[in-house]
């Protein structure tokens, strides 16, 4: 029998969790951003309804509910492990960059869709 089938790996020990937090604030707060993730990609989806009636300035809500909802997917893990690293260390800072960046985008987007709804010509008139 040849010596690579008789050899056998090492077993990998599990990866032992981050933080010893029995309230799981690392995950709650995951989740959170998760929620926020799928909303902006709703928003999205309901601002392209817009786009028969309004024309291709509704590109440009979509785009920003997109952008943001690709920012909160792409610092997902970053922002899961400063936390789970700050409650281990006993340090959390709040991370007001991440959600002023998003409260911007918000504010930006009802601004956004105020405009159109008021200021843009309908494209359906009739109905």
């Amino acid at each position: 029998m040849p010596s690579s089938f008789r050899r056998r790996l090492k077993p990998v020990p599990p990866r032992l969790p981050l933080h010893d937090d029995p309230g799981l604030q690392p995950e709650r707060t995951s989740l959170a951003w998760g929620r926020t993730l799928l909303t902006m990609l709703t928003v999205s989806a309901l601002f392209l309804r817009w786009l028969p009636y309004h024309g291709v300035f509704v590109g440009v809500p979509v785009a920003i509910s997109l952008a943001t909802a690709l920012g909160i997917w792409t610092t997902q893990q970053r922002r899961y492990r400063r936390s789970a690293s700050g409650l281990k260390s006993g340090r959390i800072q709040a991370d007001a960059l991440s959600t002023l960046w998003l409260g911007a985008a918000v504010f930006l987007l009802g601004a956004l869709g105020l405009y159109t709804v008021i200021f843009l010509p309908s494209g359906n008139s009739g109905s």
